[in-house]
C-alpha cells in the first residue's frame, strides 16, 4: 500500500498488519478516549471476519480493509439498522464513481451485478437502551487481481475496469460521505432510508431465494426500519426475514 497521506478529514491510524481492524480499534477504544470516525487501516489482516464467522480474503496491500467507530449515544438499539444503511451507502457512491451496477445486497454487502465486491461487519456495544459505541468493519476489494479461497463470487474494482486505484484516496472519499451521512443521523434526518431501498440488489423483478422451508421466487417489497427484509412471493403472500434467515440464489 502507499503511504498513508499527513492530511486525512478524520483520525487516521495506518498499521501494516493485524489480525482484524475491528477488533484492534475496539481494544483502542477499551484503552483511552478516541476520537469519534477514527479510523485503523491495515495493509493486510490475518483472520478478517465477516458476517457469522465468515473470512475475508485479501492479497496484502492491495484492498481496503478498514474500521471506523462512532460514539451514537442518542440512537435507540432498536433503530440500529440505520449505521449499517449508512455505511453501506457512502461505500456504494463512492464505488458508483468507478463503475456502474454497484448496488447493496441486504443488509449490507456492496455487489457489481451477481459479484461481491465488499463486505461490511458492524459490532454495536449498548448502554441501556440506546448504542454506546459502534465499530464498522469494511473490507472492499480494489486491486486484487485474482482470488484463490471458495469464496463464490468475488471481484475487485480491478477485475470491473482494468486501473489500479490509490487505497487511501478512496478511503477519504467513503469517510467524508459516512460523515456526511452521520450529520444526518445525528439531525434526525433519516431521508436516506429511500436512498438505501433505491440502491439494493434486486430491487426489481422476481428473483430465487431460499429459506428453511426450500427454495423459492419472490420480489423486494421493503426493508423495516428494524432491517427487517419483506419479500412478496408469487402466491402475493409477504414473507419477512432478519439477518442469515434468507439466501438469495445467485446466478
Amino acid at each position: 500500500m502507499m503511504p498513508s497521506p499527513e492530511i486525512f478529514p478524520v483520525p487516521l491510524i495506518h498499521i501494516s498488519e493485524t489480525n482484524s481492524t475491528n477488533s484492534y480499534l475496539q481494544s483502542l477504544c477499551s484503552k483511552q478516549k478516541v476520537e469519534e470516525l477514527t479510523v485503523v487501516v491495515a495493509d493486510f489482516q490475518t483472520s478478517g471476519r465477516g458476517q457469522r464467522g465468515n473470512s475475508w480474503e485479501s492479497a496484502p496491500g492491495k484492498n481496503l480493509l478498514f474500521s471506523t467507530v462512532i460514539f451514537p449515544e442518542f440512537l435507540e438499539a432498536r433503530r440500529q439498522f440505520l449505521i449499517s444503511q449508512i455505511v453501506s451507502l457512502a461505500i456504494k457512491e463512492e464505488l458508483d464513481t468507478y463503475t456502474t451496477d454497484i448496488s447493496i445486497k441486504w443488509p449490507n454487502d456492496i455487489y457489481w451485478k451477481e459479484k461481491k465486491i465488499c463486505g461490511i461487519l458492524i459490532e454495536n456495544d449498548l448502554m441501556g437502551r440506546n448504542i454506546s459505541q459502534s465499530i464498522a468493519g469494511v473490507g472492499i476489494n480494489i486491486n486484487q487481481e485474482t482470488f484463490h479461497s471458495d469464496a463464490p463470487n468475488p471481484v475487485s474494482l480491478y477485475q470491473i475496469t482494468g486501473n489500479q486505484y490509490d487505497i487511501f484516496e478512496v478511503l477519504r472519499n467513503i469517510m467524508i460521505r459516512i460523515r456526511s451521512y452521520y450529520c444526518q443521523l445525528q439531525e434526525n434526518d433519516t431521508s436516506f432510508v429511500a436512498q438505501y431501498e433505491k440502491s439494493l440488489f434486486r430491487k426489481k423483478g422476481m428473483h430465487r431465494y431460499k429459506d428453511a422451508s426450500g427454495e423459492f421466487l419472490a420480489r423486494i417489497v421493503c426493508v423495516e426500519p428494524e432491517g427487517r427484509l419483506i419479500l412478496e412471493d408469487e402466491m402475493l403472500n409477504k414473507r419477512g426475514y432478519m439477518f442469515k434467515e434468507v439466501e438469495y440464489l445467485l446466478k
